[in-house]
């Protein structure tokens, strides 16, 4: 009852904020611009170093803000003495598992913690940290607890394990519609993020300053950004990857043919990161996907491409969830972010339409990537034919090439069905793992 009372609530405050929402044809990009860029542009006090600038750095590129952040505690002792200080545990969901993560290990550097109601409401309404540092969606600790107040230090738990401390410093009411029409561009509850702030998340945001203790077991193995950096090759462009799908033979082409983009530099690696944390409810598991990209990566062999896991929360947030994994992976040491049509987009429940068009990511990403300090690479429109492989749809159709489609849909009911899947479309491995495990 509380989560449908939740929904109705969020449906009825939006409508002071939303003009139309059904489907996805009434969102813009506009929704989701800062409202103060080409102020923040001529006033903002650091500069993005250029590669001649940091050469005291090994990677190429700089940490988002200037400096990684890492809130982890070294020895037993310390983490003893931190654990000492607080007056209660909470047992972390999910989400929150991954937020608190990523704030330890400096994904989501330059932030130290779960954001306050001064910063959420500068990244929700301006897409900026209150000092002028462009961030893509707010970072928030929710809960229903009337009992938490500013000022407790409490124990962040996963299971048993212990993973991080926690001093609150504010408590709000988050005005949910404009957060989720301001990052999603609607505040109809038919867009996945916006079910999830509306159903899952508590009626109170507290912002808090992390500790680190003890980084979360996982079936997949997430690198820090620092040991991920350590693996980089020197002053090289990387090319991040972003994924929440297993990988099939589109898009190995679509990630390998990026390093012949003339925006990257002769030397360039791909750096395939795919998130396995949570994602939509009808996405693969992400165990499973692990297993998909771990074979693929040793069928492929491929000495320009890397492969690493995020442990991310999806928001199917479309252009503002672009800017927040370019940040991310920025953070990594990535220079360039591949940018896929329809990007982390979503679907209406009720009617199917796209919330966002098929170019809204890429386009916003070019629009701010110099800002952040990341360059949007445009993915391939690959399409396969049988005369030639894998080319552009320009060049077939300039060609008069033939093309094969297989929808995921008909691969899912293949699948299933036990048929033979043509290799054109994806990889032996691949499918083998998919169907020992789905």
């Amino acid at each position: 009852m509380k989560l449908a009372i939740a929904a109705l609530s969020l449906i009825a405050s939006a409508s002071a904020f939303a003009p139309s929402q059904v489907g996805g044809r009434a969102v813009s990009t506009a929704a989701f611009a800062p409202k103060n860029v080409a102020a923040f542009e001529a006033s903002r006090g650091f500069a993005l170093m250029s590669t001649a600038e940091s050469t005291e750095l090994s990677v190429k590129q700089e940490p988002h803000g200037g400096k990684l952040v890492d809130l982890m505690l070294k020895t037993d002792e310390e983490k003893e003495a931190a654990i000492a200080k607080c007056t209660s545990e909470l047992q972390l969901t999910p989400r929150q598992l991954c937020d608190v993560e990523l704030i330890m290990n400096g994904g989501f550097s330059p932030i130290e913690g779960f954001m306050d109601e001064e910063t959420y409401k500068s990244v929700v309404e301006n897409m900026e940290l209150p000092g002028g540092v462009i961030f893509g969606l707010p970072v928030v600790f929710d809960t229903n607890s009337e009992d938490l107040s500013p000022g407790d230090i409490v124990l962040l738990k996963d299971g048993d394990r212990n993973i991080a401390t926690i001093e609150f410093t504010d408590k709000f009411t988050p005005d949910k519609p404009l957060e989720c029409l301001k990052c999603y561009g609607t505040a109809t509850i038919e867009h996945p993020g916006a079910l999830m702030v509306a159903t899952e998340r508590g009626r109170y945001y507290m912002g808090g300053k992390i500790t680190g203790l003890n980084n979360p077991v996982r079936d997949f193995p997430c690198k820090t950004p620092a040991e991920v950096r350590a693996t980089l090759p020197a002053d090289t462009d990387v090319v991040a990857f972003q994924c929440r799908n297993p990988v099939h033979r589109a898009h190995y082409e679509l990630f390998t043919r990026a390093l012949d983009d003339p925006l990257v530099g002769e030397d360039g690696v791909v750096l395939v990161h795919p998130t396995c944390g949570p994602t939509q409810a009808d996405d693969i598991p992400g165990d499973v996907r692990y297993k998909t990209y771990e074979v693929l990566k040793e069928e492929t062999h491929n000495p320009r491409t890397r492969w690493e896991y995020l442990p991310y929360s999806m928001h199917m947030a479309g252009p503002r969830e672009a800017i927040q994994h370019m940040m991310i992976r920025k953070n990594f040491g990535c220079t360039h972010f591949i940018i896929g049509r329809d990007m982390a987009g979503s679907k209406s429940s009720v009617t199917g339409e796209d919330f966002y068009g098929a170019y809204d990511a890429q386009d916003f990403a070019k629009e701010h990537g110099p800002r952040l300090g990341v360059m949007p690479v445009p993915s391939l429109n690959l399409v396969y034919t049988e005369e030639e492989g894998y080319v552009t749809a320009d060049e077939a159709k300039e060609k008069g090439l033939s093309e094969k489609k297989l929808s995921g849909t008909k691969f899912r009911q293949m699948l299933r069905g036990g048929e033979d899947i043509p290799e054109w479309f994806a990889f032996k491995s691949v499918v083998s793992v998919l169907r020992e495990n789905i």
